[in-house]
């Protein structure tokens, strides 16, 4: 499923008159989402799952082709856990 196929389904379920509405909700559901991670928020949402930034330490990888050891510098990445609704509905 693409974002616009996204859209459309949005755009069917809400009852919303125009396709460019309920593109324009997902952008702004999509924009919070990014601003409320970029600021280090966690973001859950009961029954669906939970969005979390984790920082992951640096360290020494090894070049796969030369096996030369190189240095993989500290990040933060967004880790997401499905919540109970999600993980029964799926299954």
């Amino acid at each position: 499923m693409t974002k616009a196929d996204l859209a459309a389904l949005i755009q069917k379920k809400v009852a919303l008159k125009t396709k460019a509405e309920a593109e324009k909700a997902l952008a702004g559901i999509l924009e919070a989402i990014t601003g409320a991670l970029t600021k280090g928020d966690k973001l859950t949402l009961t029954g669906f799952g939970s969005f979390d930034v984790k920082k992951t330490a640096a360290r020494t990888g090894r070049n796969p082709r030369t096996g030369a050891a190189i240095k993989i510098p500290a990040r933060k990445t967004v880790k997401f856990s499905v919540g109970k609704g999600l993980k029964d509905a799926v299954n």
